[in-house]
């Protein structure tokens, strides 16, 4: 997987009832420091799910490769302000999934 586009499509599953506390911590912790730490051009965009399964936070990332993903996650894992609100935000989540994908070779990219 390298030299290709690729995005990353993250699901958290939020507990029930604490949706408004995870909006809250993103709006006032985890989105600032993505903006403040540089993190946040790699993101394509963040979405809660509204039908299907819900008390979901979906967010997807773009990158150029593999390697350019795992430095991405490295240096955010490093962001001690980050870090702050991640400790805060998954006692609030009861699963994560992480699926890896390719653009098909037709049709418009985000």
């Amino acid at each position: 997987m390298t030299n290709l586009e690729l995005y990353e499509r993250r699901t958290y599953d939020v507990t029930v009832g604490q949706m408004g506390k995870v909006l809250e911590l993103y709006s006032n912790e985890g989105w600032p420091a993505l903006e403040a730490g540089g993190h946040s051009k790699f993101l394509v965009g963040y979405f809660v799910s509204d039908t299907g399964p819900l008390h979901q936070l979906i967010h997807i990332w773009r990158f150029g490769s593999d390697a350019e993903r795992r430095e991405f996650w490295k240096n955010l894992f490093g962001d001690e302000d980050f870090m702050a609100f991640a400790a805060q935000l998954r006692p609030l989540l009861e699963r994560q999934e992480i699926q890896l994908m390719q653009a098909a070779p037709w049709g418009p990219r985000p």
